[in-house]
């Protein structure tokens, strides 16, 4: 987040790069259209379950988990191979968010720390805090250079501080500097990329901008596909004012797809109830 730090709320200053203002408000319109079906206004808490489910079956494919959206909804067992075990740790995830949205303005370490937790599973010594120094990370679709334990220390502390302090950005800027901030650093030793996509959701439902969270983001991801979200990665990482701007606008195009997908669901429960 290099080009960040020379302003008072560095996040604002993001949010008056070249291109995210019209970002921003294609979003906007995205999300409004959802909230405006009239299935919404009878029928939200199914639109938010099944956009849930979704959300989670799109994180779990760009981590290497690929399964058809049937199948991740029959599925009762997820303890498996590692793919089960990945879509299992999305799933736990994408229900977990909802439960720390009073926690994650006043201590969001703490809220990743509990997602670790959560997507882990199990009581290692690594779980539920950041990696330590020669710790290995498996990571294994995301190729950048990693950051030191102390860099990424250090960054996630800023990141606190910033999400801390609040500011007048965007909703659609904070979660994708979340999102690409906590890819870069990976400061756990596993699930760096389901964990980055759930903050992503926590800042858009915490925010007002989908407060129903019926705009999984993680499905307009999986859709844009992982070539594209990599390196749209790789300009948030290089730091620059272009790069740091087309991250923004592939995540915005990412909830533009997610509001689609909802209002396409809603459109079917329409037709079903006619």
């Amino acid at each position: 987040m290099s080009t960040a730090g020379a302003t008072a709320d560095p996040l604002a200053a993001l949010g008056a790069l070249p291109g995210v203002a019209d970002s921003v408000e294609s979003v906007r319109k995205s999300v409004d259209r959802v909230y405006g079906h009239r299935i919404m206004r009878r029928r939200s808490n199914a639109i938010t379950s099944e956009a849930a489910l979704r959300g989670a079956r799109g994180s779990a494919a760009l981590a290497g988990a690929d399964w058809a959206l049937e199948e991740v909804r029959r599925r009762t067992d997820f303890s498996g191979d590692d793919e089960a075990r990945t879509v299992g740790a999305a799933l736990r995830l994408t229900a977990e968010a909802g439960q720390l949205l009073s926690v994650w303005r006043q201590s969001p370490l703490r809220v990743l720390a509990r997602l670790h937790l959560v997507a882990a599973a199990d009581k290692a010594d690594q779980v539920g805090r950041p990696r330590q120094e020669g710790e290995p990370v498996d990571e294994p679709l995301v190729g950048l250079p990693l950051p030191s334990a102390a860099e990424a220390h250090g960054r996630l502390e800023g990141l606190a501080e910033l999400i801390i302090a609040g500011g007048t950005a965007p909703a659609l800027v904070t979660a994708a500097v979340v999102h690409g901030e906590l890819l870069a650093l990976r400061p756990f030793t596993s699930h760096n990329g389901l964990i980055a996509r759930t903050a992503e959701r926590i800042v858009l439902i915490g925010s007002g901008l989908d407060p129903k969270s019926v705009c999984p983001a993680e499905v307009g991801h999986a859709e844009l596909g992982r070539e594209a979200y990599l390196e749209a990665l790789d300009g948030y990482v290089s730091g620059t004012r272009e790069g740091m701007a087309a991250w923004i606008a592939h995540c915005g195009r990412a909830v533009g797809l997610g509001a689609r997908e909802s209002t396409a669901v809603c459109e079917a429960l329409q037709r079903g109830a006619a």
